[in-house]
């Protein structure tokens, strides 16, 4: 039982909920997107409102209906977009705001509820198009793309390929979760070991160089974090930013990273999150059958997952016999 409820302040509530969820060991991105629909929703509905509003008031069939609309019409969005500030919401963002809406009520016990989308299916690559859109991004770097950047942004997309793990699992990763040498190279993320294939291996090398050089600039050891700035950020409040490699890179730097990058590159935009479907090719090399698991429905992410290193006894590899041109958007 949840120790408020549905009469508290909905803030206080709303973060009651959020530690619930950290309790319960879910994953940080679910926690995320948890805590950036909810504080929306509180937005939207206090900007109406004299005073703060308690959880059950919150939690109104009219505030709701009014945010969801607002949000599907683009008018709760904070930032720009590749399309635009008043783009109108994809459906899979509005079937996630619902869902966490109801996970909301449902902690608080509040009957409250909203009907959800079906999940639609986003641009997606195959397990070959991956591989080809990898090996661009390493050996191509688009018009006025900084180098370091392109480099590290392939880096990232092979983990997220091997592994399964989106990039706000993977964004604080140290250096001693790699493991490059051997015949078994590997990378350790939440406690499971998960095998890296050659040709990421190969991009992780040329980043991890990379990332020496950058780390050389500073004074004192190395703070050991994969993934690092590749220059300055800006001055804040008049005060210079830190040098690169003291702090790791932000979950939104390596997102907007990825969509500069793919988007010069294949014309669109793709989100980190549909490589995924390269972790789950599998060849059984006793009878070299290929076995791509790409019909998973189930809403747990984890689901979608490869098994750890453990549970395995081949090394997935990712196939490179599909044309790059295969990227498609299913209806939704």
């Amino acid at each position: 039982m949840p120790a408020l409820d549905a009469s508290a302040p909905a803030r206080d509530a709303i973060d009651e909920f959020l530690r619930h969820l950290a309790e319960r060991d879910l994953s940080a991105s679910t926690r995320r997107i948890r805590k950036t629909f909810l504080n929306e929703y509180l937005r939207h509905a206090q900007q109406a409102a004299e005073e703060p509003l308690t959880a059950r008031e919150l939690l109104t069939a009219d505030r709701a209906a009014a945010w969801l609309a607002d949000a599907a019409e683009g008018k709760t969005r904070t930032r720009n977009t590749l399309r635009g500030p008043d783009a109108a919401a994809y459906p899979n963002s509005m079937r996630v705001r619902a869902d966490s809406l109801n996970a909301f009520a449902e902690f608080l016990g509040e009957p409250a509820r909203v009907d959800r989308q079906a999940p639609a299916r986003g641009y997606h690559l195959t397990p070959g198009d991956t591989e080809r859109l990898l090996h661009e991004l390493t050996v191509k770097r688009p018009i006025h793309a900084n180098a370091m950047t392109a480099l590290r942004t392939a880096a990232v997309a092979a983990m997220i390929a091997d592994t399964g793990h989106g990039v706000p699992e993977i964004a604080d990763l140290k250096l001693s979760a790699l493991h490059l040498d051997g015949d078994e190279a590997r990378a350790e993320i939440d406690g499971e070991s998960y095998p890296l294939t050659g040709s990421t291996v190969h991009i992780l090398t040329r980043w991890l160089a990379a990332r020496g050089s950058i780390i050389a600039e500073l004074e004192g050891s190395d703070p050991g974090h994969l993934w690092i700035p590749t220059k300055p950020g800006r001055p804040r409040g008049g005060v210079p930013s830190a040098k690169p490699g003291i702090s790791p890179a932000a979950v939104r730097t390596l997102h907007a990273s990825h969509r500069a990058l793919v988007s010069q590159l294949l014309g669109t935009p793709l989100r980190p999150g549909a490589l995924r479907a390269a972790a789950l090719a599998v060849i059984t090399t006793s009878d070299k059958e290929l076995r791509l698991l790409h019909d998973h429905t189930s809403a747990n992410p984890r689901a979608h997952r490869p098994a750890p290193a453990k549970a395995q006894n081949h090394c997935p590899e990712r196939s490179r016999a599909l044309p790059f041109a295969a990227m498609s958007q299913a209806a939704p």
